[in-house]
């Protein structure tokens, strides 16, 4: 499974969106998920630092906020991801809503642009 998400990465399929301590610049949380178009299904969160991954969801909103229809797909509403503002649609609502999601450009902020990939250790 590594592997496949590992060439998935290469491919530009897999991305991941990280949060990294300002005090001694360690990873500490984050995402990652499959983007097709405008589809970002999430896969996995973690944190090392309490809250981290939630700065990682944050993070990944705000990439994707570009005005256009997206879809982020965090699998389940749970009352965790409910307490950040992830809404349930019904699965017709999301089957109309993915056509044209699947249809959009990949966000810029995911292409690989410096400002993407810039963090503490990096910089």
């Amino acid at each position: 499974m590594r592997a496949a998400y590992l060439r998935l990465h290469e491919l530009g399929w897999v991305h991941s969106v990280e949060a990294w301590s300002l005090d001694d610049g360690q990873l500490a949380g984050g995402l990652y998920g499959v983007a097709i178009g405008g589809l970002f299904a999430g896969e996995s969160m973690f944190h090392r630092r309490t809250d981290a991954s939630k700065v990682a969801l944050l993070g990944l909103v705000r990439l994707l906020d570009d005005g256009l229809p997206r879809l982020l797909d965090v699998q389940w509403r749970t009352d965790h991801l409910a307490s950040l503002g992830v809404v349930e649609i019904d699965r017709d609502d999301y089957l109309q809503r993915l056509p044209s999601a699947l249809s959009l450009p990949l966000p810029e902020a995911l292409t690989g642009s410096p400002r993407a990939q810039s963090h503490p250790n990096r910089d």
